[in-house]
């Protein structure tokens, strides 16, 4: 993919809109495409990750596997479709990190993936672009919480 491809596609997704020119540019120099098939993980519940993900076409459904002893399944946290992000442990922390939901295709997916640690180190070299990302990862993360919330509830 050309690099004016994946910063158009960075400047549509919801996380990175509005993002000054300059750090989009350097963020799509990070990125990496990769396509998943219909019913593929991206990750599993308990597996280590160390990715940011930007979904380009397709869709992933968040779940997360529960036992409450006598109850035991599977809660939907979250449907995400394109130019969603998930998977930003990585980038807060700077480190792989155990996943706490699944990630499966719905159809087949294709993501833009940074490598949490790539990210991180441009966001620690310019502070005012990691302060900007750090909100942006923040209210992903509210966001992701409040929805696994919300399943946990209906479980």
């Amino acid at each position: 993919m050309k690099s004016d491809d994946i910063i158009r596609l960075l400047q549509g997704s919801n996380f990175f809109k509005n993002l000054a020119d300059e750090n989009i540019r350097k963020v799509a120099s990070l990125c990496r495409e990769v396509t998943f098939d219909i019913g593929e993980s991206v990750f599993d519940q308990g597996d280590f990750c160390e990715h940011l993900y930007i979904i380009i076409k397709g869709q992933v459904h968040l779940e997360r596997s529960m036992d409450m002893g006598s109850r035991k399944g599977r809660v939907l946290i979250d449907a995400l479709g394109k130019g969603r992000t998930f998977g930003c442990w990585s980038v807060l922390l700077g480190e792989k990190h155990i996943l706490m939901s699944t990630a499966t295709c719905q159809k087949p997916t294709t993501f833009l993936m940074v490598k949490g640690q790539d990210l991180r180190r441009m966001m620690m070299e310019k502070t005012t672009f990691g302060f900007d990302m750090m909100e942006r990862l923040c209210f992903l993360l509210r966001d992701r919480l409040q929805a696994a919330y919300g399943a946990m509830d209906r479980f």
